[in-house]
């Protein structure tokens, strides 16, 4: 991200806020009319409205991985995605 747009932690987060909330309330405006229309991604290719919204999601999930890797690549700890981790669930099951 340019520094133009955010500069600094504090920066960033309120910028990603800002867009987060801009982006829900456009989606809260879709209809079930809205979601079925096609759209244009930028690449110019044609996809229905609702079928963009998942891949946005999809693509999220995609760097959100990216950065679990990296910072486990570096030994930082993350929280887990779920609520436990894989080893604490199979210590409950195993009780």
């Amino acid at each position: 991200m340019a520094k133009e747009l955010a500069d600094g932690l504090e920066n960033v987060l309120a910028f990603m806020e800002r867009l987060h909330a801009e982006s829900i309330a456009i989606f809260s405006k879709l209809s079930n009319e809205d979601l079925q229309r096609k759209c244009m991604t930028p690449g110019n290719a044609p996809i229905t409205v609702w079928k963009w919204l998942r891949l946005m999601t999809e693509h999220e999930i995609h760097h959100r991985g990216q950065i679990y890797l990296y910072l486990s690549m570096l030994g930082v700890p993350t929280p887990p995605l779920y609520g436990l981790t894989s080893e604490q669930v199979r210590a409950r099951g195993l009780s």
